[in-house]
């Protein structure tokens, strides 16, 4: 007889037990990615605002020069008789400059600035003002005069006479050379204040011959 032998594997029904590992790296992962994605956003918006505000300041310097252009303009037109030795605060001209440099930050220190397009802004948004100071300390008042209720004359920058410095060095042979009579100096500050609270002071000394 022949006699078989059986031979029984046991098996265990029951599944291995998962640990998680995997998914908690994938989350780690997953937050990583947003984190960095983010942070690529937010530099992205950075650097375009700080494009934009440089583009708003570079318009505010053109349309300050434009207040400039506009000052010496009324300057040259009114350079005639004694019209300029008198104040003429409509037109943003005053005949003396005030002893204290003004704070052109303040909105006070053009209270009697003329602004350009009736108080609108120009195509790149920016609101153009200008003031015109006459280099004389005492206003109203002829230049190297003596007016009322002041102690000294009127002395006001101006260029200087050609008799005044003569000698090595001086050539007045060249056509720039400063001849008789001398020219009084005037201050052109002009303020234009654009998108973003850009905001450009300008300032310039000019002659008129």
């Amino acid at each position: 007889m022949t006699s078989l032998t059986h031979r029984f594997c046991s098996f265990s029904g029951r599944p291995r037990r998962q640990r998680g590992t995997m998914l908690i790296i994938a989350l780690i992962v997953l937050v990583a990615m947003t984190l960095v994605g983010i942070a690529t956003m937010r530099s992205v918006d950075t650097a375009s605002l700080v494009a934009g505000n440089i583009a708003f300041k570079q318009s505010t310097i053109g349309g300050a020069d434009q207040g400039l252009q506009s000052a010496y303009t009324w300057l040259a037109a009114n350079a005639v008789g004694t019209t300029l030795y008198t104040d003429n605060t409509g037109a943003g001209y005053l005949s003396s400059v005030p002893p204290v440099e003004p704070d052109w930050t303040q909105n006070a220190s053009w209270a009697n600035a003329v602004t350009l397009n009736g108080g609108n802004a120009d195509l790149a948004g920016n609101v153009v003002s200008y003031l015109i100071h006459r280099m004389c300390p005492v206003p109203n008042c002829a230049p190297g005069d003596q007016c009322a209720g002041t102690l000294t004359a009127n002395v006001c920058g101006k260029t200087p006479d050609s008799q005044t410095f003569t000698g090595e060095g001086t050539d007045q042979s060249k056509a720039n050379y400063t001849k008789k009579p001398s020219a009084i100096h005037y201050r052109l500050t002009a303020r234009a204040v654009g998108p973003r609270n850009s905001v450009t002071v300008v300032q310039t000394m000019v002659r008129i011959l």
